[in-house]
């Protein structure tokens, strides 16, 4: 596929580190001259020095033969008119742009194909708000990521010391499910290694578990795996910009939410924006401050400011504090490392969690959803089976005949509104949406040709 990228920031880089491993031809747009010389230096990919929403530089980019154009410069407005303008002079099939500002994304009219003809929008903010907003409603998850529109979660969660499962075979869980209630391990991570899960896997404590179950079910398997948490009452908020704001307006109805910020304006502009959510004036890493607010009785400490070391520090003393649970927003990739079940609980990459949402259109074969895990290692992807079983090479075999590529999963199937979890003998059936976990995120292209229909089918 012929794919041109606008922005070499974190997001615009990452996507062509993994897009250029997939065999794409990337041609990659910035203005920033050491950026793309960086990048350039590193990975297989052409580099255009420019002003992203430029026809010209779009021409040389070669916008006239392209498949797909995704805007993820710094600027809303320049991701909008190059996508206005690879319509309008270069027909470019698909356009996918970022957009930040709310004051754009609520005015839903101006992303019709008669405005701004953006196929898909892309909202950071929002997907990390969904995402802290899942990790706040199943204490005690690494991760939770939802398919077939909420029907189905993937959930990641640590086995500690003298939990329920731990030195326990995988084959013994069925046996402590209530009855009607099914789920499958996707994946273990021990020490940051990967196991394929099977009948006689042990799981060890400290392991991180993926497993698989309907939604209505995951607080259920959830307290098979380990003891559950009690539910989280307490927010404390660091950062009043827009996924800070996000995050407060979506939690505040339900739980006691305190958001802190340093600017005066910001936080006089939040506190008459916000309805149920208590505004302080201050700094997150001010001990005294924290101290007086209670931080000892806080369930979930989230520093969601744009400063990665800001939120690393103010994490790290809410911890020793006392706080119970801290998620902290970090932007290098190379710093989620060296935090991660350290005092920091949960560490969010802004750039992994958009990439998922890209990568769902880039795809081949019908690939409805993808979740990049493991900083971009593993994939967790939603396909939907299309065909007969003479077109297609999944559609009337079961899962044990299915020729899966090393370390791939098939975890569970929707049919319809019916959640199906995977085993050996399950056959799919036109039109079902096949969830699979990838261990090796590099045999995605194995997994998409099995996807894809045979010419016949029509």
């Amino acid at each position: 596929m012929k794919i041109i990228i606008l922005g070499a920031g974190q997001v615009g880089s990452s996507l062509a580190e993994n897009l250029t491993n997939e065999a794409n031809d990337i041609t990659l747009v910035d203005k920033n001259e050491a950026a793309l010389l960086a990048l350039q230096d590193r990975l297989d990919l052409r580099t255009i020095y420019g002003h992203a929403s430029h026809p010209d530089i779009l021409s040389r980019a070669g916008a006239d033969d392209a498949d797909m154009l995704i805007a993820v410069t710094d600027s809303d407005e320049t991701n909008m008119l190059a996508c206005q303008v690879a319509y309008t002079i270069f027909h470019t099939p698909t356009k996918i742009a970022r957009v930040r500002s709310v004051e754009y994304l609520k005015h839903k009219r101006l992303f019709s194909q008669e405005a701004l003809p953006i196929d898909v929008l892309i909202s950071p903010e929002q997907i990390i708000t969904d995402y802290i907003q899942r990790l706040i409603q199943h204490p005690g998850t690494l991760q939770v990521l939802d398919f077939a529109n909420g029907q189905v979660q993937l959930v990641g969660v640590r086995a500690y010391y003298g939990g329920p499962m731990v030195g326990h075979e995988l084959r013994e869980i069925g046996a402590h499910m209530p009855k009607g209630v099914d789920t499958r391990v996707a994946a273990i991570y021990r020490q940051d290694r990967a196991i394929i899960p099977e009948g006689h896997t042990l799981i060890e404590a400290d392991d991180e578990v993926f497993f698989i179950a309907a939604t209505e079910h995951i607080s259920t398997v959830m307290s098979e795996l380990r003891r559950l948490d009690t539910p989280y009452r307490r927010i404390m908020i660091v950062g009043g910009g827009n996924i800070g704001k996000r995050v407060a307006k979506a939690l505040e109805n339900d739980y006691q939410v305190k958001l802190i910020d340093h600017n005066v304006a910001r936080a006089n502009e939040i506190s008459n924006e916000l309805n149920n959510t208590m505004v302080l004036l201050g700094d997150a890493a001010d001990e005294e401050l924290l101290q007086e607010e209670n931080i000892e009785s806080i369930d979930v400490f989230c520093a969601l400011t744009n400063d990665d070391e800001a939120n690393i520090l103010s994490s790290m003393l809410a911890k020793r504090l006392g706080a119970r649970k801290v998620m902290t927003l970090i932007n290098r990739a190379a710093y989620v490392d060296l935090v991660q079940s350290g005092d920091i609980d949960i560490a969010i990459s802004p750039q992994q969690s958009t990439i998922g949402s890209l990568l769902t259109h880039v795809r081949r074969g019908d690939v409805v959803k993808v979740h990049s895990l493991r900083r971009g290692a593993a994939e967790a992807i939603e396909a939907i089976a299309h065909g007969s079983k003479e077109s297609s090479r999944v559609v009337g075999l079961s899962i044990g005949e299915l020729k899966l590529p090393q370390g791939t999963t098939v975890a569970a199937i929707v049919r319809g509104n019916q959640v199906i979890i995977a085993h050996h003998d399950i056959v799919i059936e036109p039109e079902d949406h096949v969830i699979l976990f990838l261990i090796d995120k590099n045999r995605i292209s194995e997994v998409e040709k099995l996807f894809q229909v045979g010419i016949t089918f029509i």
